[in-house]
């Protein structure tokens, strides 16, 4: 039995104690079974856990871990008392959803949902879309939901940065209410530092993230046993009688109080989402044997203070620390902010990039900041545009306790998202009927109860990540429709590339040395650009290659697949180049492997032609939809120049076209 072992991708480096490695094992006379895992660096598996778990708390659990900043405040305000029955309570309905959330949830279930390795909600709807035919309804379906849910994601990538920072700097007012009138400067400073940064990518501090936010767990746990020793019977709240209890006493309360408690669990879709960079023992080993306990003894902590001293809710989390700690807390409390906002945007940079390649947005700037990491990539539009949101967020809304009130719905509504995916993915694999519907059913019901009591938040500000959600939907909705018909309006004008093989003769037209490419998106039709050289030229390279560029719904393509290189005919070929939704496009690094299949190109010899259109929209009867044209006409004409995105050299590009009415 022949073996072939093939390096894929490697997501950390050799010295971040981590690769992945693809097994393909080929058996004559059947097809090649593939399998991936992650395999440690040595000369140690225990460092390589080590390694590979303390990036994970830089990087994963930044914004679940600064949940302590606001949580329990701002669920005993919303609740309107301070006894000891609604300490008891709030401490434990957030132990109970941190339990049932993120530990049974995400970290047991559904983090087996992987997409080769990768997480995250659109690598979980091209999973879930594979199981069923794009010619029917519940694919788009499906697809909408993805949607909606990474649309989502951006409203919770402009939530996060505000009140995370403004959460930490408000503890100078702790200190003296002298700071009181520069919180809002202070914040707004640090906040435009952290994107100014992002050009630099985090490639340069990255080695901090992982041990400042060891500290910062830390801290968190010392914090919490403190506190616990000066009310030990605060640990009384583990039983979950004392949730029922306080959710039955006051139904109405206890209801809005649902959508504080849920920010203790914002961040956990982060967990799912870098799957793929850290793998699952090592997010798994660190919540379990750091990040859950230490909040989990902050919580109960904070819940101790409280009950020696109510009035301690003006901030629970700074009045754990003595007075000489109260200044490097703070401190240390902003620069794990940071760092959470970060993983934040740093993931709104990821969801853009794997947006782009699956086909549910613009070709737009993506500079890779990293030359060891692939998943460390930089998107100016979206860095720039988060920054004018979430300026807009901390002058309109001025405190974290006002933000807290606008948080928690993107959230709850991509939870909800990802457990109907993950249930439909998981009866795909095999799962029985009797067996999926009770525990996601129990998942969603969770979800659902916990999106309702945030959606009262909508007329105190939880109406902004909505509005932002609706507008990055409209933005993936338009674009992917009108791609759509605009490929069924080239399919209806094309001609089929054989049918214009065919018709050709040795005679005419005249054949010049050298080595077309045309770019096209259909390798069975005659691209425009070729017919208007055609036109304007009259006559054709000796050798005319129709090239396509294919993004697959995997996370990466290995190198023996990328290309696939067929002959025509007469001088034609056509060449297909696969890439999946978390790789580079890079054509001319792709064309060098032609020589593994006998194709040689001379670059220098080689003229590539891309077809421009300019589109305008076709006079209609309504004006119902005519802004949805306009849209797309708007997002086209910002979209990255094919030539810059596909690395192709400018100095070897001719670009052909027309006007095209839509």
């Amino acid at each position: 039995m022949p073996l072939e072992f093939l390096f894929a991708h490697r997501h950390l480096t050799p010295r971040d104690a981590a690769f992945t490695l693809n097994v393909r094992v080929i058996v004559p006379g059947a097809s090649p079974l593939t399998t991936t895992s992650s395999v440690g660096w040595k000369p140690a598996e225990g460092t390589a856990d080590r390694t590979l778990m303390l990036a994970a708390l830089g990087v994963v659990y930044g914004d679940i871990g600064t949940s302590p900043l606001y949580t329990i405040r701002q669920s005993l305000l919303a609740f309107g008392e301070t006894s000891e029955a609604a300490i008891f309570g709030v401490l434990s309905l957030i132990f109970w959803s941190l339990v049932l959330v993120v530990t049974v949830k995400y970290v047991v279930f559904i983090m087996r949902a992987d997409n080769r390795g990768e997480g995250g909600l659109l690598a979980l709807t091209a999973l879930v879309l594979r199981t069923t035919s794009r010619d029917r309804k519940r694919y788009l379906w499906i697809m909408g939901a993805g949607l909606v849910g990474a649309a989502l994601f951006y409203g919770d990538g402009v939530i996060t940065p505000a009140i995370s920072v403004l959460s930490a700097v408000e503890g100078l007012k702790v200190a003296t209410p002298l700071f009181e009138p520069y919180v809002i400067p202070i914040s707004l400073v640090l906040l435009f530092v952290l994107f100014l940064v992002q050009r630099r990518g985090t490639a340069a501090v990255g080695g901090l993230f992982g041990p400042v936010m060891l500290v910062w767990f830390a801290v968190l746990a010392l914090l919490g046993i403190w506190g616990i020793a000066q009310q030990p019977r605060i640990l009384l709240a583990l039983n979950p009688v004392y949730s029922i209890e306080v959710l039955a006493a006051a139904p109405g309360r206890g209801f809005i109080m649902l959508g504080a408690v849920f920010l203790a669990v914002t961040g956990t879709e982060t967990l799912y989402a870098d799957m793929g960079h850290f793998g699952r023992r090592a997010l798994r080993r660190a919540w379990l044997a750091l990040v859950f306990p230490a909040l989990v003894l902050n919580y109960f902590g904070q819940g101790a203070v409280l009950l020696g001293n109510p009035a301690a809710l003006e901030n629970p989390f700074y009045k754990l620390s003595p007075e000489w700690g109260l200044y490097p807390l703070v401190v240390l409390a902003s620069i794990a902010t940071i760092i959470a906002s970060q993983a934040v945007i740093s993931g709104a940079f990821s969801i853009t990039r794997q947006a782009i390649q699956l086909g549910y947005l613009p070709r737009l700037e993506v500079r890779h900041t990293s030359e060891t990491e692939i998943g460390q990539v930089y998107v100016p539009p979206i860095n720039w545009g988060l920054l004018v949101a979430v300026v807009i967020l901390v002058l309109m809304f001025q405190t974290s306790d006002n933000l807290g009130a606008a948080y928690g719905i993107a959230v709850s509504g991509m939870m909800a998202i990802t457990s109907v995916l993950a249930f439909l993915y998981m009866r795909s694999r095999g799962w029985s009927r009797a067996l999926a519907v009770p525990l996601f059913g129990f998942f969603a019901l969770v979800d659902l109860t916990f999106l309702s009591a945030n959606l009262l938040k909508i007329a105190e500000g939880g109406w902004f990540p909505i509005v932002v959600a609706a507008l990055v939907f409209a933005l993936m909705g338009t674009w992917w429709r009108g791609r759509r018909l605009l490929a069924e309006q080239r399919a209806r004008d094309a001609m089929p590339l054989e049918l214009f093989v065919g018709s050709l003769n040795p005679e005419r037209p005249v054949r010049v040395p050298g080595t077309a490419i045309f770019m096209t998106r259909d390798l069975t039709q005659v691209p425009v650009a070729l017919l208007h050289a055609l036109k304007h030229y009259k006559a054709l390279h000796e050798r005319v290659v129709m090239m396509q560029v294919e993004t697959e719904d995997v996370p990466h393509v290995p190198a023996e697949r990328r290309l696939e290189i067929k002959e025509v005919g007469k001088g034609f070929y056509t060449m297909l180049v696969r890439y999946g939704f978390m790789d580079e496009p890079n054509v001319m690094r792709a064309l060098a492997q032609c020589r593994v299949q006998h194709f040689r190109i001379n670059l220098m010899e080689t003229s590539f032609f891309i077809g421009r259109e300019k589109l305008r929209p076709r006079p209609r009867r309504t004006a119902v939809f005519r802004w949805r044209d306009r849209l797309f006409i708007f997002l086209t004409n910002l979209a990255l120049d094919a030539t810059e995105f596909f690395r192709i050299p400018s100095n070897r590009v001719v670009e052909l076209g027309g006007q095209v009415e839509i």
